[in-house]
């Protein structure tokens, strides 16, 4: 056979292993880093890969509690603390919407972890894995009793090893049982 009609052929078998092999993958997916199982396959906004719980609390009329707010960074993901490293950065920040005879005081959030990533030249201040924010609250002594919703915002920008996804305001809502 003559080696001119030998390379239409071969160029055929290769294009059809090669489209074989990438049958079913997206062009623009992102996968998920190395190793890390729970993943979504596809990473397109920081709400892919953070959840914000909710859990609720009980409060007596007249006295203060502590809400606490459970926070779930998927593994190969982090959020930058509050405060962030630097100024340009996106920090983690939970506001809550008022609420008749509830006074908010200012979120504590947990202590942060120093990482280095290749994208920046120092280490930063990050959130990983699940975590809690404290919301302190008091109740005003003639509150309604009764249970209600709180609605309780949450800004994340996440990250992985090599980038960073679009921020986003993640929405809970947990339940206060004032008594």
């Amino acid at each position: 056979m003559n080696s001119s009609r030998l390379i239409p052929i071969v160029l055929s078998a290769a294009v059809a292993l090669f489209t074989t092999a990438c049958a079913g993958q997206p062009a623009n997916e992102t996968k998920p880093p190395a190793g890390k199982g729970d993943q979504p396959s596809t990473v397109r906004t920081s709400a892919d890969v953070v959840k914000v719980g909710t859990a609720g609390i009980h409060v007596a009329s007249g006295s203060s509690a502590e809400l606490w707010i459970p926070i779930s960074i998927q593994p190969g993901y982090h959020v930058n603390a509050n405060p962030a490293t630097f100024d340009y950065l996106i920090a983690t920040e939970m506001t809550v919407d008022k609420s008749e005879g509830l006074t908010f005081g200012k979120p504590v959030y947990p202590t942060s972890e120093k990482r280095k990533f290749q994208f920046a030249e120092q280490p930063l201040a990050v959130y990983e894995g699940n975590l809690h924010i404290k919301l302190p609250l008091q109740a005003s002594s003639n509150v309604a009793k009764g249970t209600r919703s709180l609605a309780v915002h949450l800004r994340v920008q996440a990250c992985d090893e090599e980038k960073c996804f679009p921020p986003d305001t993640l929405q809970a809502a947990p339940v206060i049982d004032l008594k």
